[in-house]
């Protein structure tokens, strides 16, 4: 699993940081990206990647901000000038299927692909033999939702080894042992899936949360995952404005992966009153924590391997 941030602030873009967007990069499972919050400039940042617009198979909005959907349009548009024509989903509260429409109306912008958008409620809103996408709604000003994607477990290994010392010759009665279905040989001997196939192996649990308060809702998604992304737009001493606008401090953050037993911690959504001079400070506030918490910049990538995070 890799994850690269494309916007990080909070409310407005700044010469720092520009607003949410975030790419869970699925090439390797499934040669797509998913998209979580498209703020204003989005197509810009995404210029500076390798990320390719029609390759964005589904993209998941948290909430109707400004600088969670500006970017849409623009980047809807573009998928279609280069040579997009796969399915593109939205997932996003309601009002995202209006908005969207009234704007590609009137902008008479034209779509060469097909554009399905889904309004959301609480529960599992996708679900296909490789992935669960479950919705639960934050506590923020306006309704918010935070996304838990699992992948399902993952096939076992072959143990090739044990394949050659059981004369298993190269081709499709390798993939049909690691597929759990036993096999012939050309000899008549019998070889069972399990005699040359390692344990299965779980797949990541990756938790995106949208704009919120310290709520119940953020620690139950994020439980036992393998990384946890959670906003952090005010810090301690701001504990008051960060409950009257509906955010979190960076120490709310730490607290929910600490009860959710989440494996890694991903700040995000920082206010543009923190300066670059800022970040280290931020992080002192949760430095009694004992895992991993790490602040998003943007272009920031990471990757996560068996429940180890790492800036690449």
């Amino acid at each position: 699993m890799q994850i690269l941030f494309l916007g990080t602030g909070a409310g407005m873009p700044s010469k720092q940081r520009n607003t949410s967007s975030m790419i869970l990069k699925l090439l390797e499972e499934r040669g797509s990206n998913w998209m979580f919050d498209c703020g204003e400039a989005t197509q810009h940042q995404i210029l500076r990647t390798t990320v390719k617009p029609r390759k964005i198979e589904k993209i998941f909005i948290t909430h109707l901000h400004g600088d969670h959907i500006y970017g849409l349009p623009g980047l809807l548009g573009s998928r279609s000038f280069l040579g997009g024509e796969e399915l593109l989903t939205i997932y996003g509260p309601k009002g995202i299927k209006d908005w969207l429409e009234v704007t590609l109306i009137t902008s008479q912008t034209h779509l060469k692909y097909p554009l399905k958008i889904i309004e959301i409620e609480e529960g599992i809103i996708f679900e296909d033999e490789q992935f669960i996408v479950e919705a639960r709604l934050l506590e923020h000003v306006v309704p918010c939702f935070g996304y838990r994607v699992t992948q399902k477990q993952l096939a076992p290994e072959l143990l090739i080894e044990k394949a050659d010392e059981l004369g298993v010759p190269r081709g499709p009665l390798l993939r049909l042992l690691k597929s759990g279905q036993d096999v012939e040989l050309p000899n008549g001997n019998v070889v069972r899936s399990s005699e040359v196939t390692g344990e299965p192996k779980e797949g990541f649990k990756l938790v995106v949360l949208g704009d919120t308060r310290y709520c119940e809702n953020s620690i139950l998604l994020a439980k036992e995952s393998d990384v946890l992304i959670h906003e952090g737009t005010f810090d301690t001493g701001t504990e008051g404005l960060a409950r009257e606008y509906g955010h979190s401090t960076i120490v709310d953050a730490a607290n929910v992966s600490e009860k959710a037993g989440a494996k890694n911690l991903i700040i995000n959504h920082i206010s543009a009153r923190f300066m670059p001079e800022d970040i280290k400070n931020l992080l002192v506030q949760v430095s009694e924590y004992n895992f991993p918490i790490y602040i998003a910049d943007d272009f920031n990538e990471f990757s996560c391997i068996n429940g180890k995070l790492e800036r690449i």
